[in-house]
């Protein structure tokens, strides 16, 4: 039988260290926070998948990052990201899974907070699949959600410029150089800009019962008449 893992790239929300794209706009803290209820919602979706082991791979590597994780997520387990930039960053955790066991290992992103489930759950199908390789969820912004493998692949992270418009085209280009086979899930987006921040309130005010932390966090603030030129109206 599989053992499957799934790693969630996580960072310790602190102010002027995550969703920094969202300032001035929010302040640091409010980016801090916003980034905290992101990943509450990511962390909810992730425990209701069936048949995987969760993991947090956490940044920075210090211990009152681990310390704080620890106390927030005592169900999911711990891997530090070690690496002076993502590529390395993802090829060291996916391959410490790997090592310590599990056969289908994928890592994805904390910043899409109403992604469904179902394209989670579809990842590792697709991992099952003999005839599949590696499986990536592309974004709308020219990356990818999420990356996974049955073995070991560094060249598709350490050789990728990451932060850029075409890291999926790139990783395709080197998944293909290196005869692998790519299963790609539907498109979803990540949201590190304040356009993509109203197309989130948008989202959460046609469905009400997705990312229920993002959701109040818009709430209470509207409520206090902040956020007045990212109101729920489609941009």
């Amino acid at each position: 039988m599989d053992k499957k893992a799934l790693l969630v790239m996580a960072k310790r929300p602190y102010p002027g260290q995550t969703k920094t794209r969202m300032i001035p706009a929010l302040t640091p803290q409010e980016a801090a926070d916003l980034y905290a209820c992101f990943l509450q919602d990511v962390l909810a979706l992730v425990r209701n998948l069936p048949d995987i082991t969760p993991f947090i791979a956490y940044a920075p590597a210090d211990d009152e990052t681990r310390s704080y994780f620890q106390t927030a997520t005592p169900d999911f387990t711990l891997v530090p990201q070690i690496g002076a930039d993502l590529g390395t960053r993802l090829d060291g955790v996916l391959t410490h899974c790997l090592q310590n066991g599990y056969t289908q290992v994928a890592a994805m992103n904390s910043d899409s907070p109403t992604l469904p489930a179902a394209y989670l759950a579809q990842a590792f199908a697709q991992l099952g699949d003999p005839a599949v390789d590696v499986t990536l969820g592309p974004c709308e912004d020219g990356g990818y959600y999420l990356i996974g493998w049955k073995r070991a692949h560094p060249r598709l992270v350490r050789e990728v410029q990451m932060s850029t418009n075409h890291v999926l085209q790139d990783t395709l280009a080197i998944a293909q150089a290196e005869n692998l086979r790519v299963a790609l899930l539907p498109p979803w987006y990540d949201v590190d800009e304040l356009a993509e921040l109203r197309r989130l309130q948008a989202e959460l005010r046609e469905k009400p019962d997705n990312a229920p932390h993002t959701r109040r966090f818009f709430e209470m603030r509207l409520a206090q008449d902040k956020f007045a030129n990212l109101s729920y109206s489609q941009p």
